[in-house]
């Protein structure tokens, strides 16, 4: 009887999931998105995502759901960025899930900062803010040790400085507009601040 009544609470279950429309998306494929990144994406972030040229960012240890969202960002063209326009593309949901779990599984490698003088600046702002801009701390989202948050708030621990202070003077000048929180803090910065901070990030760990 208990069977019965359990096998009968299955299909009904079921049957509720399948009238509904949502399922799970599959299991992201690691080798997929393996492939994906050696035919597409390597050749500006190498091949496992970690340190390539300063002007990309890092990938790996990026959370896959940030990464998924910024793919599908550039897809769609709410960030403009031509180049990765051209990347994402071709992309589905899926490959897009699997290259961001393929990124999310690789160990980040730790950086360093590179301006002793601006460095105590750079982790007043992170760990602070600057209270008379009400400009929030950036380890209020990004965390104290630079993880992040999956999905809104990517880790930026180790990420190359000269990359997060280019996306810094991208939310000022309003030419990356896919974050609206960031749009408001960054426009309250100076250069000043925009690269001591950028640079602390490049040693976070």
């Amino acid at each position: 009887m208990k069977t019965a009544a359990s096998l009968l609470l299955g299909l009904m279950l079921a049957g509720t999931a399948l009238a509904s429309g949502t399922s799970a998306p599959p299991k992201p494929d690691l080798a997929k998105g393996q492939a994906t990144a050696t035919q597409i994406c390597a050749a500006c972030h190498a091949a496992d995502g970690t340190r390539g040229s300063p002007a990309n960012p890092i990938l790996a240890g990026q959370h896959a759901d940030y990464l998924v969202k910024q793919l599908q960002e550039f897809k769609s063209g709410k960030r403009a960025n031509p180049i990765m326009a051209g990347m994402a593309a071709p992309l589905s949901d899926e490959d897009m899930r699997n290259v961001a779990a393929f990124y999310a599984s690789k160990q980040a490698k730790a950086g360093a900062a590179k301006s002793k003088d601006t460095v105590l600046l750079g982790e007043k702002i992170y760990r602070g803010g600057i209270a008379d801009r009400s400009i929030p701390a950036c380890a209020g989202c990004h965390s104290p040790n630079g993880a992040g948050i999956p999905a809104q708030y990517p880790r930026l621990a180790g990420q190359h400085s000269d990359y997060t202070e280019a996306q810094l003077n991208a939310f000022r000048a309003g030419t990356r507009g896919n974050n609206v929180q960031m749009l408001g803090v960054a426009a309250k910065m100076n250069d000043r601040e925009i690269k001591a901070v950028a640079d602390y990030i490049a040693g976070l760990r």
